[in-house]
């Protein structure tokens, strides 16, 4: 799937998040990042670290890639 906008980025991640019966809580601790995060992440604010963007990413398994590199 191609994520062209931060919106779809974080349709992606909750749909993922919901899939694997996690709250936002969960995977907040799981990812080692705050609540607030990821409701912003899911949410598509354009504010969010990539960094902290990418652990949460690659927590739900996500694939992405970058000019045909996996990230």
């Amino acid at each position: 799937m191609t994520v062209n906008k931060i919106e779809k980025l974080g349709e992606m991640i909750k749909q993922a998040r919901k899939e694997q019966g996690l709250t936002q809580e969960q995977l907040a601790a799981t990812t080692g990042v705050g609540v607030r995060f990821i409701r912003e992440l899911e949410q598509g604010k354009e504010s969010c670290h990539i960094g902290k963007a990418l652990k949460v990413v690659a927590m739900l398994g996500i694939d992405i890639e970058a000019n045909g590199i996996k990230l």
